[in-house]
């Protein structure tokens, strides 16, 4: 555009001094004629008449010379400006056109000598390439924030004013199970069950953030809505931050059955206590009526006492305050010394208890006061849930890098609903009758926090009727 506009000035400028050059020599030539044709019939001033035609010829001749130099002056001047400023000029347009696309570009930088269009294509030189560095760090931050958005674990979806998604990372499709379908902002939380407007949000909760709780089939959402704006500060969207909080909600509710049945269980022995207490001081009895009361008295403190003994040290275990003293001991020997510790259990129901060493099994360095709880935590338990004359087996050996020990018994079994949830605190199979067997429901617990911290394992396999197996594997040291 430029280039055509300069060559239509110079053949303009060209042209404008070729008439008036022609017009001045016309105007001279023709009163050279009006002077010549007077001389014409005096022959005496014949040598006037010929010196006058001389003139008019010399005048177009010279009026030819002066057409044809203007005409070559005006070709250089063309020539030149179309080299000094046309051409960078329209060199500065096809760049920024390419700018303009996105294409790479190079301008040189003129040195030396410089004119005023040299001078405007280095300011140019200079605005491309800073324009160049900041378009590289914009796309390096564009791709930094594509990249936290696709690899984060919460859900990321911004609306426009119209509530169609203008971004949307996999983590927030997959957590509210969208799919290509599902684009507008009423539409999706329409399907969601979610009572939620978009104009509330963005002109009703004063540019704050606000936050909603939704349940997705089996899992728990937290949804927070921030409106943002453009740079005007005029309304532009919203962005939808979505949470999976199942985890937190789970454990939220098994805090609060905890608490449950925390105070649940400590509050049947202290209405037992109480009873019996107010019983013995508003009443006489004889002796041995009292000595009944005072033996379910003590009982009940007994089963309380033990409850709030687990308790505390679960809490030591949960807030890593046990101090493990780790030593070297051999673990058939420690298993042994359990099972005699529980004799009289044992041969109160008659059971029959076998231990079997099937390998020679390495020295464990571990926490052994904890490791014998366990112990005698898992054959107490088969020796309770085991009927009269029932079998027993222990096993004790070594594979690849631990050290196990196998409880097999005969007993009553767990159903396979319950598998799954036996270590749970205060988890019982039959309350009932684990509450009359002296259990608080934080045996199991306990082992297990126990053998977590010794870097070990404990399984459990059970069917109602046919008994229950346990294993209990625990690294070793090998020399």
């Amino acid at each position: 555009m430029i280039k055509s506009i300069q060559t239509k000035i110079i053949l303009i400028f060209f042209m404008s001094c070729i008439v008036i050059i022609t017009a001045l020599s016309f105007f001279h030539i023709s009163m050279l004629e009006k002077i010549k044709e007077p001389l014409a019939d005096i022959s005496s001033q014949q040598e006037v008449y010929s010196a006058v035609t001389m003139q008019i010829e010399q005048t177009k001749i010279v009026t030819v010379i002066a057409v044809g130099v203007f005409a070559v002056i005006t070709l250089l001047i063309g020539y030149y400006v179309s080299k000094t400023v046309i051409k960078p000029i329209d060199g500065l347009i096809k760049s920024a056109e390419k700018i303009a696309k996105g294409e790479e570009i190079e301008i040189s930088k003129i040195d030396g000598k410089r004119t005023q269009v040299d001078e405007l294509v280095n300011a140019f030189s200079l605005m491309t390439n800073e324009l160049k560095q900041n378009l590289n760090e914009m796309g390096k931050q564009k791709k930094q924030i594509e990249t936290i958005l696709l690899h984060m674990t919460d859900g990321i979806i911004a609306f426009d004013m119209e509530g169609k998604i203008i971004h949307i990372n996999p983590a927030a499709t997959q957590l509210l199970k969208l799919t290509t379908q599902d684009q507008q902002f009423d539409e999706i939380f329409k399907k969601l069950h979610a009572d939620i407007n978009l104009e509330k949000i963005v002109y009703l909760e004063n540019w704050t953030s606000s936050e909603q709780r939704i349940n997705i089939g089996e899992k728990y959402v937290n949804l927070l809505f921030a409106p943002f704006q453009d740079e005007n500060g005029k309304p532009a969207g919203v962005i939808v931050v979505i949470q999976d909080i199942t985890e937190h909600v789970k454990l939220d509710n098994m805090r609060k059955e905890f608490v449950a049945d925390v105070s649940h269980e400590l509050k049947t022995p202290i209405t037992s206590i109480m009873g019996y207490a107010d019983t013995l001081l508003e009443s006489e009895y004889d002796k041995e009526m009292q000595t009944k009361f005072l033996e379910v008295i003590s009982s009940e403190a007994r089963r309380m006492a033990k409850l709030v003994t687990d308790l505390l040290t679960l809490s030591r275990y949960d807030n890593k305050k046990i101090i493990k003293e780790e030593s070297e001991f051999d673990l058939g020997e420690l298993t042994k010394k359990c099972i005699e510790r529980l004799r009289f259990e044992v041969e109160k129901k008659e059971h029959h208890i076998e231990c079997f060493v099937t390998a020679n099994v390495p020295p464990i360095h571990a926490d052994k006061y904890g490791i014998e709880r366990v112990i005698l935590n898992i054959i107490s338990n088969a020796i309770k849930y085991t009927p009269e004359k029932g079998t027993i087996k222990v096993y004790v050996g070594f594979v690849y890098n631990d050290a196990y020990i196998k409880v097999i018994d005969s007993g009553i079994g767990i159903p396979e609903k319950d598998l799954g949830r036996i270590f749970e605190r205060f988890y019982r199979v039959d309350k009932a009758r684990t509450r009359e067997m002296g259990g608080t429901g934080l045996g199991l617990p306990i082992a297990k926090e126990i053998i977590t911290q010794n870097n070990g394992s404990i399984d459990i396999k059970s069917e109602p009727g046919k008994g229950t197996e346990v294993v209990i594997r625990i690294p070793v040291n090998k020399k």
